[in-house]
This record gives C-alpha cells, structure tokens and sequence, in this order.
C-alpha cells in the first residue's frame, strides 16, 4: 500500500483526509454505540413489560384467592368487617380488572389476554355464589346495613325458609364445597394458560431484541476495531511519510551526506533544497585550489582553508581545539630550522593518528595549529582528554631522531560561542591558561 506514495504525497493534503476520515469513524462510533444503548434500553423495556403481564395474572388470582379468603370468613364467623374487606377489593382496589386493563394495553399479548379474561370470567361466576352466601349470613344477622349490590339476590324458597344457623351452615356449605372449589380450579387453570402464552412471549420477544442486541454489540466491535486498524494506519503512514524521513536526514546530515529524497512532498522539497546546497558546497571544497587552501609544508588546510572551512561549519556540534608548540623558537635555534619543520611536519601526522578522517586539521600560524571536531555534539569530555594527554605523549617521543617538545591547547565547544571569531578567541584564551598552567597541557575553555 505504501509503494503508491512513493512518488509522494502532500502532508497537507493527507493531514485533511485524516481529519475527515477521524471525523466520519468518530461519527459511526457514536451512532453505533447509540444504536447499542438503544437495544439495551429495548431489551430492558421488554423484560419489564412481560415482567409487568406476569404480575398481572398473578394479580387476578390473588385478587381471586382474596375474596374466597374474605366470603369464607365472613360465612364462617359473620364478622361484618370481612364483608367490607371483600367489597373493597371488588369495587375500590380492583386488582382483577387492573389486571386485565394492563393486559389489554399490549396487542402482543392477546392470546395471554384470552386466557385471563377466561379467568376473569370464571372468577364473575364464583363470585355469583359468593354473593348468594353472603346474602344468607346477612339474613342470618339481620344486618341492615351492607352493600347494595346484594339487595338484588334473591334467596330460593327452601333457603329462605330456613333457620338463621340453618342459613349460616348453608352459606358455609356453598363457599366451602367441592363445586367451588372446582371453580377455583378452572381460574387457576386458565391462569396458569395466560402464564404460559406469557410466557412464550416473553422468549420470543427477549430472543429477538436479545439478538438485536448483539448484532448491534458485534457492530460496534467491529467499528471500534476498524479505528483501531485506522488509526495505527494513519500513524504508520505519518510516521513513513513524515518522521522517518526526518530522521533518516539528521543521520545522513551527522554523516555530512546528501538527504534522501522520501517522504511527503513538502519533506522532498527541502531534501531537494539541502542537497542542492550540499552539492554546491562539496563542489567548492573539492574545487578548492589545494595550494590555495593547503600549507605546503604540513600539508594541513592553511589560514585561507580555515577561514573557508569556518564559513558552512555548524558551530553546535563542533569542538575548536588550539594547539601551540612549547618553546619552538629554542627548537629552532638549539636545532636548526630543518628541525624545526620536522617538528610542524610531526605535529600534523600526530594530529592526523589521533582525530577522525572527517575531522580538520588546520596550520593558522608558524607554530600554531587548530583541528575541528565536527559532527561531535555529543562526545564525552574524557575521550577528548586522551586525546589531549596520546598528543603530548607522541610528541614526545625521540625515536624518530626528532627532540622532544610540548603542546599546550586550548579546547572550547561551539555552543559556547556565538559565532566564529567568538570561538576562536574562547580558544586562545584557554591555550594561554595551559601556558600559563606551566606547558605541557590543556585547557577547556570556562567563563
């Protein structure tokens, strides 16, 4: 995929897709997850719904199961007190048409509906009986004051005729007989049918939006995992087009080298800009007259190889190093001018053995000698020191027939000045502390 970028790509352009692209995968993200929350919310409505059918059924035999316990006691005892329960919960709390009105309002649930009505119907013809019982204990009691509703039962004449205990154990007898309770019977029964077709509904719909449910999980998943998959994507195409090249550069930029043309368009721009300058400023080094820039005797770059090298030099990462011949004019002197050459010629070689090839080596003066450290920002203080102490050690070695002489050096890191005449008078400053230190030495430049 990434080959068709090879010829590059606008990273403004790509910053603008990225964006949309973001924007559009955070938009299914949250109608996604929207769509999840929904499902949930209907599954969960839907258990309560059928929770809610569940009760009622439950409720209309309770409701049922009451006013037997009610029309019972009041047959048994004639406490007037379970008359009234009984007819508050007929006419006031009602469970039994609340139960069938909540079962009305779900159209999903008209077989279960059928079954209770059934119920509901059974529980009305009980509740014939019911009424006759209660309206034999009244006359039993005499009671005047009761319900209206039982004003219009009629007693059957063999009833009627009967004793007041007579009346009580006949109510009794019907509230407590077998064909009651077979009645009883058909109630339950029919509710245990509502129940059931409840309870096929409930699967069925719990099954679908469960099921909703899921698919709508498993989308989301999906989703969240294609943005995964994107934006490690995005990253690694920002980080081919962008980061990498950059930091392929500083390394080829260290290696004073030309930049590779990759990456974004932009990144190809200046990579096609630095080389250019590159190219010009090798071909000025190499186009440089060698006698021009070299000393003739040492064969180190000259003043005017220095003054050139110091024009395109990177001051940060470059150590300036001053080195000074001890007593040199004695040399000369105590040993003739031919030894005195054979020493510059020495210091150069020696100079050459301990620094890097990439490293310059400059004479700016008679005895005086100055090398560049580039590309050096993060070389440790110790290695320069060994450096300092093989030099001086080289020096003086006679086995070469040559005498012994010293250098004192003076040593200063490029961040420390602001520009090149700054550097090099850090540097003779420090050389001059090594000569006054008594020869022989080095010294890194300190404010």
């Amino acid at each position: 995929m990434l080959k068709k970028w090879e010829n590059g790509v606008s990273l403004r352009k790509l910053h603008r897709w990225l964006i949309i692209i973001m924007a559009v995968m955070s938009g299914v993200v949250i109608y996604s997850t929207y769509r999840l929350a929904s499902s949930f919310v209907r599954l969960t409505k839907a258990v309560e719904e059928h929770m809610e059918l569940e009760q009622a059924a439950h409720d209309l035999m309770d409701a049922s199961n009451y006013l037997t316990e009610q029309v019972q006691r009041f047959t048994i005892n004639g406490d007037i007190h379970f008359l009234e329960q009984y007819f508050e919960e007929v006419f006031e709390v009602d469970r039994r048409g609340e139960a069938i009105l909540k079962m009305s309002g779900d159209s999903r649930a008209e077989a279960a509906l059928k079954q209770l009505q059934g119920a509901m119907n059974n529980s009305d013809e009980l509740m014939d009986s019911e009424y006759y019982a209660m309206r034999l204990v009244i006359k039993a009691k005499g009671y005047k004051d009761y319900p209206s509703v039982l004003e219009s039962i009629t007693l059957n004449p063999e009833d009627a005729e009967l004793s007041p205990d007579e009346k009580i154990r006949r109510a009794t007898e019907i509230v407590l007989s077998d064909e009651y309770y077979e009645q009883k019977d058909l109630i339950r029964r029919d509710m245990q049918e509502s129940l059931a077709e409840i309870e096929k509904l409930m699967k069925n719909a719990e099954a679908e939006e469960l099921a909703t449910f899921l698919r709508e999980r498993n989308a989301v998943c999906v989703v969240v995992i294609i943005q995964i998959i994107s934006i490690l994507a995005m990253v690694r195409l920002t980080a081919y087009l962008g980061i990498d090249p950059i930091l392929k550069a500083v390394d080829r930029i260290n290696a004073d080298s030309p930049i590779m043309v990759i990456g974004a368009d932009e990144f190809r721009y200046l990579a096609k800009a630095y080389n250019k300058m590159y190219s010009k400023y090798r071909t000025s080094l190499e186009h440089l007259n060698f006698k021009a820039s070299h000393d003739a005797l040492t064969g180190a770059y000259n003043r005017a190889g220095y003054d050139l090298l110091m024009s395109g030099i990177d001051l940060d990462s470059t150590y300036m190093m001053l080195f000074d011949v001890d007593d040199f004019k004695s040399v000369n002197d105590n040993y003739g001018h031919d030894a005195g050459n054979q020493i510059l010629i020495k210091v150069v070689r020696v100079l050459e053995s301990v620094f890097r090839d990439d490293d310059y080596i400059c004479r700016i003066g008679g005895d005086e000698f100055v090398v560049l450290m580039v590309h050096s920002g993060g070389i440790q203080r110790k290695l320069i020191e060994s450096k300092m102490e093989q030099i001086n050690k080289e020096m003086a070695n006679t086995s070469d027939g040559l005498p012994a002489v010293s250098l004192s050096i003076g040593i200063v890191q490029g961040k420390e000045a602001k520009d090149s005449s700054s550097l090099f008078e850090k540097s003779d400053a420090a050389m001059y502390e090594s000569k006054k230190k008594g020869k022989h030495t080095y010294t890194f430049y300190s404010e």
